[in-house]
């Protein structure tokens, strides 16, 4: 029997202010941390020795987070239910010698992140975002959320076959950015960013940072049922997953599982890093937290047999104009409610037995869910999900919302599906 739903249009209200204020994975996890210690959460350090100790905590790294509830009476064998996710998005990203020019135009170095569709960095105004790492080893995130940067595109009297060809770039040569006019000065950047930061150039010794289109997050359509905006491949599951996991936290409900937040960094080329779902993080963490409550191997064994990760990523919904790329028996639509990934060769981690969790989470959220699988003349995307089930030897089943223009500057989804897939999480932490 269905449970009334927790989240509404105001979750949705909630995730345009969460997109617009994560400009990079290290502001996504901030904002996660800030709306998690609200809920009663405390962030502990890695460096530190953990205790037994029950309720929410969460651990930071770079772009990363783990958060995890631990309820009153949980003993070291008790499964873990976690919801997986990312933080990085596709995107441009700022060279070690980033000062470059051409032709009296002041340019920035980018490196091309992940698979993103190139065109729609054209002829956009951009900001710049990310982390500046100081002398003394700390942070100091930055967020210059103004018109700074734009790749301007060729004029048509210049490429008179763009719009009959196609338009064809060059990942060097066509995608630098302009910030100005004059001449090029070695530094000139970097001391612009710490002066935006509040810090003195000379204490900046590295950086990690990224350009973002600086356009907010907004409704749109008729009915105003539809939601445009950056960064929803995955930030969009990352703010659920986050509001999940707090609901249940502040509930008081009796939990016999111990509720996860696993959000990662570097989906988006591999995972494979030490905040990426191909390193020891989340082992880590779940280890840990075993042995702090008395737990052996046995007890972590344990524990992992009885665990289920659901990996959450956006899906394509069917395109109105290629509706021949979709599978012609599974059309996910926008406001139709999450979606089960499926892939026989584990692109996905999803199975029969996984589909039942999901489906159960969702027939308990009073949630519609709707099935995604590839045409099998298209290639097929992947996730964490693989990752974390072949890793930890979880049970892992992937899901995540139907979206257009994935790896788009912006893209659009149902503006009622980030709540449904919310209360889905909820349920299904709380099993």
């Amino acid at each position: 029997m269905s449970t009334p739903p927790r989240f509404d249009r105001g979750h949705t209200d909630d995730l345009m202010s969460f997109l617009a204020a994560s400009p990079s994975p290290y502001h996504a996890v901030a904002n996660a941390a800030e709306r998690l210690e609200k809920a009663g959460f405390r962030q502990v350090a890695e460096t530190d020795a953990w205790d037994a100790s029950s309720g929410g905590k969460f651990v930071l790294r770079g772009g990363a987070i783990i958060a995890w509830y631990v309820p009153e009476g949980a003993e070291a064998h008790t499964p873990f239910r976690i919801v997986g996710a990312h933080t990085d998005s596709p995107n441009l990203r700022v060279k070690p010698q980033p000062d470059m020019g051409t032709a009296g135009w002041r340019q920035v170095a980018v490196e091309i992140y992940g698979g993103t569709l190139l065109n729609t960095w054209l002829d956009r105004d951009l900001g710049l975002s990310g982390r500046l790492t100081l002398r003394d080893g700390s942070y100091r995130l930055v967020n210059i959320d103004r018109a700074l940067l734009r790749v301007p595109q060729l004029a048509v009297h210049l490429d008179r076959t763009a719009n009959t060809d196609g338009l064809k770039l060059d990942k060097q040569r066509h995608m630098q950015p302009i910030w100005g006019l004059g001449e090029v000065h070695e530094g000139d950047l970097i001391a612009y960013v710490a002066q935006e930061a509040g810090v003195a150039a000379d204490d900046v010794t590295g950086w990690d940072l990224m350009v973002h289109s600086i356009e907010a997050p907004s409704y749109l359509g008729r009915d105003k049922e539809l939601l445009a905006g950056p960064r929803m491949d995955n930030l969009l599951s990352v703010h659920a997953g986050t509001a999940a996991l707090a609901a249940v936290a502040s509930s008081g409900k009796a939990l016999d599982f111990i509720p996860v937040l696993a959000a990662f960094d570097h989906e988006e080329n591999g995972s494979q890093s030490d905040t990426g779902a191909d390193g020891p993080l989340l082992g880590n963490v779940l280890e840990r937290s075993v042995f702090a409550r008395g737990g052996a191997y046995e007890d972590k064994a344990r524990a992992f047999a009885g665990t289920v990760c659901l990996s959450s990523d956006t899906g394509h919904a069917v395109h109105p104009n290629y509706s021949e790329r979709h599978d012609p028996t599974h059309h996910p639509r926008a406001n139709g409610g999450p979606i089960l990934k499926v892939n026989v060769n584990m692109r996905y981690a999803t199975d029969g037995s996984g589909r039942a969790v999901f489906a159960e989470a969702c027939e308990k959220a009073g949630v519609p869910m709707q099935n995604f699988v590839s045409n099998n003349a298209m290639p097929c995307g992947t996730t964490i999900g693989p990752i974390t089930a072949a890793r930890h030897g979880i049970r892992t089943v992937d899901i995540g919302v139907a979206i257009l223009s994935m790896h788009s500057a912006r893209e659009l989804c149902g503006a009622d599906d980030p709540y449904l897939l919310a209360n889905a999480l909820v349920a299904f932490l709380e099993a």
